[in-house]
């Protein structure tokens, strides 16, 4: 029987699902949390693990000797050395895909939260300052439409393009960057451009790119100097991509108007991150992925994963 053992199940699936499905493929032992110093003792007798975030180097995998496939529950696969289990013919999966419409979703709340303050708003009228306010309405800071701005999206997959859908509907003029770029025809109101002239003439710059050597730490104090004054910069991608000290610089000197992050380069962030007490920054607790619909479907792709390496045809394999 198969030894699985799965590292960090709770953010995945912290009471609302199941992991009983999981049973009829061995031995399944579940941790909610594991720290680096328990991760080889938990693993070293497994055939299978499971991992969101919990990391996989080399060195650890080297003392897992009966290790036959490794399952992640994330789109993302830095944390595992899948190179070197290439080398061993291991094959490490991930979850494509599932996240799409949800991280598409919050990137517009973020947008929406710095343009209407509906938050900071809700809590006045809760203050009473609606009840003391001599007219029918009343704003304590200016608001913005999003009709006819632009916004740049930098990385076009399958999240850029659902962030693109939602733009046009908002009446905003649709500009991105990649460093491929894939037929965008069918889009009436859509340019490809370089990354200099996306930062230059977009109101809303919103990241959806890998993290890459090329992308760690691109969103520094250079990239944010050729955007938009009064811009806004939103980031539900990887939180390394941006450099936390240069953007709360920016958004401190009021260069930008403001900024939605559900990421940030250390998660959960140490508690003198300059962000988190940075003007206008809106920050969520990396929880673009975690609607119950969006966690259902990851299970349903894991799933899916399992029955086919348990069918000697695996699919969503990284490290081919």
């Amino acid at each position: 029987m198969k030894k699985i053992v799965i590292l960090d199940g709770y953010t995945t699936n912290p009471g609302d699902l199941s992991w009983e499905w999981m049973n009829e493929y061995g031995e399944v032992t579940v941790y909610d949390r594991t720290s680096p110093d328990e991760t080889v003792e938990r693993c070293k007798n497994a055939n299978i693990i499971v991992s969101n975030k919990t990391v996989l180097s080399k060195e650890i995998l080297q003392q897992v000797t009966d290790l036959e496939f490794v399952e992640l529950l994330s789109t993302g696969y830095n944390i595992v050395d899948h190179a070197y289990l290439k080398e061993r013919g291991i094959p490490v999966c991930n979850i494509p895909s599932y996240s799409t419409m949800a991280v598409a979703q919050m990137t517009f709340a973020l947008i929406l939260e710095i343009c209407n303050k509906v938050g900071r708003h809700s809590r006045l009228v809760s203050e009473g300052k609606w009840s003391e306010c001599k007219d029918f309405c009343f704003w304590d800071s200016p608001l913005v439409e999003l009709n006819g701005k632009t916004i740049g999206i930098i990385g076009f997959g399958k999240i850029g393009q659902a962030v693109a859908d939602i733009a046009d509907k908002f009446g905003m003029k649709v500009i991105a960057y990649a460093p491929r770029r894939s037929d965008q025809s069918n889009r009436k109101n859509f340019e490809w451009v370089e990354l200099d002239e996306l930062l230059s003439k977009a109101d809303v710059v919103t990241l959806h790119c890998p993290l890459t050597a090329e992308t760690e730490g691109m969103v520094n104090y250079d990239f944010i100097s050729k955007m938009k004054t009064d811009s806004i910069l939103i980031n539900t991608s990887r939180g390394p991509v941006v450099d936390d000290r240069a953007l709360a610089n920016a958004l401190n000197s009021n260069y930008l108007m403001g900024a939605g992050l559900d990421v940030i380069t250390k998660e959960p962030p140490e508690a003198d991150n300059p962000l988190l007490t940075a003007k206008n920054c809106f920050i969520t607790p990396h929880i673009s992925w975690a609607a119950f619909e969006t966690r259902e479907r990851l299970m349903s792709i894991c799933k899916e994963n399992f029955r086919q390496y348990f069918n000697s045809t695996p699919v969503n394999v990284v490290n081919k």
